[in-house]
């Protein structure tokens, strides 16, 4: 019951209280901030591409600007990216520092493809118009602008509040693990990369912070024989091996599982859904067990994700000629894995759902770590209330889950509370992040710049 106790105290916190007078707009701060990014967009900095070094070197003379000392920002290139860490000093360095999280890479875009160049930054429409525009230039140029205006300000933290940008987030993550290894002292990070605010019919409704994200692992499936003729069919027909082992698969399901996150997020989306589906969302939070709420719930797709342990083949390959039996059968398994789920255990479930000795379950490299929940520390709640509610009086503020891997992975693996605290307000689907035409709204610059000052100056006491 404590726990329960503890999430409802949560979610009434950020729905409940005295809301603060609506930030000023400083147009001079805006289109600093604008500009920003719109350099920030011209970076190629897609794997392989050669320019997150320059990327960095450019945020760290925009920093400089502003007053950071040359020895508060260090550069440092690991295996063809970089990696950024800007230091501003707080007036008790013995406390632990706040972590502020993003990444300067984006996944690839092919011009040809696109509309307009898509490392051309173009305003139109309201809009700026780039790959990475939205995932993940337009926070980290909004955070770092509202850090340039902190300093300038002469704003003296309490604590440390360290910038700290990767630079392969969509690819390896080398270089996050680089950043959680040495900044594994954090009291919290802010992930720039994750939640955010819904805008529906011109309007603010609703808020989510990132608490949680499910764990990413990819399984090779392999079943081999000595093959033959194809005159002379085998038992052992890898091929059919493989079909058994992925009709087995597709229908298990995973147990239900359930954490604070995930019952606060259907807890705070209750009253959003009218009829049968907000009911079960009602029920589902208050007892997890609810048989009847999970069979509704999970009518709908996007909550599949939300309520246990998924498992798909993306990939198959088998045989080697037509006139042969098959030598050898393959597939890939994805997983997204439910926060406290070892990815090991995940691995010998599907070993023991597809019973068959001569097909292999084998992990891939795929970079992935088993990521706890963060706690919902209320704290952040009551900042993230205070900021959100000052623009966007009373519009519920919810935790959530993602369904894929971010920066805050490896953080929270390491022991770190890493909470994702985008500073957009933007419409469902509208960015196209790693799609085609990727954009962010102009409008949501100012929302953005002082959501990031109120935040810190909340948690870097």
């Amino acid at each position: 019951m404590k726990a329960r106790h503890s999430l409802l105290a949560a979610v009434a916190l950020a729905a409940a209280g005295a809301f603060a007078a609506p930030p000023a707009v400083d147009p001079a701060l805006h289109a600093q901030a604008l500009e920003t990014l719109k350099r920030s967009v011209a970076f190629r900095t897609v794997a392989g591409g050669g320019q997150t070094p320059a990327y960095a070197a450019y945020l760290k003379d925009v920093l400089l600007s502003s007053g950071y000392a040359a020895n508060e920002i260090t550069i440092e290139e690991l295996e063809g990216s970089a990696i950024l860490i800007a230091r501003y000093p707080g007036r008790d360095a013995s406390k632990k520092p706040v972590v502020v999280l993003g990444h300067m890479d984006v996944v690839e875009a092919k011009p040809e493809d696109w509309e307009r160049d898509p490392f051309t930054p173009v305003v139109e429409n309201g809009y700026v118009y780039g790959r990475g525009a939205a995932d993940n230039k337009f926070d980290v140029s909004m955070a770092v602008t509202a850090l340039t205006k902190l300093r300038r300000a002469g704003w003296q933290p309490g604590r440390d509040v360290i910038l700290a940008l990767s630079g392969d987030e969509e690819t390896r993550m080398v270089t996050t693990a680089v950043l959680a290894k040495r900044l594994s002292n954090a009291r919290l990070v802010i992930n720039v990369d994750g939640g955010g605010g819904l805008i529906r019919d011109g309007k603010a409704v609703s808020y989510g912070i990132q608490g949680a994200e499910k764990s990413y692992a990819d399984f090779d499936l392999v079943a081999t024989d000595p093959g033959g003729h194809s005159s002379r069919p085998t038992p052992g027909n890898p091929i059919y091996r493989m079909a058994r082992a992925m009709v087995r698969m597709s229908e298990y399901r995973f147990p239900v599982m359930s954490n604070e996150i995930t019952r606060g997020s259907f807890a705070a989306s209750a009253g959003e859904y009218p009829g049968a589906m907000g009911a079960a969302m009602a029920r589902f939070a208050e007892d997890p067990s609810d048989q009847a709420a999970i069979a509704t719930l999970e009518t709908e797709l996007s909550n599949v994700g939300m309520l246990r342990t998924t498992c798909v083949a993306t990939l198959q390959g088998g045989g080697h000629a037509p006139n042969a039996l098959p030598q050898r059968a393959t597939a890939v398994v994805n997983c997204r894995i439910f926060p406290g789920t070892p990815a090991e255990s995940v691995r010998q479930t599907l070993v023991s759902v597809i019973n068959d000795s001569a097909v292999s379950v084998t992990r891939r490299n795929d970079g992935a770590l088993d990521s706890p929940a963060s706690p919902l520390r209320p704290d952040v709640m009551a900042a993230v209330q205070r900021s959100v509610h000052a623009l966007h009086p009373g519009i519920p503020i919810s935790p959530s889950m993602s369904a894929g891997a971010t920066d805050s992975m490896y953080f929270r693996a390491a022991g770190v509370p890493s909470y994702g605290l985008s500073g957009m307000f933007s419409q469902k689907g509208e960015s196209y992040a790693h799609g085609l035409n990727e954009k962010s709204p102009v409008a949501a610059i100012d929302g953005a710049l002082a959501h990031y000052d109120s935040i810190l100056r909340d948690l870097a006491k």
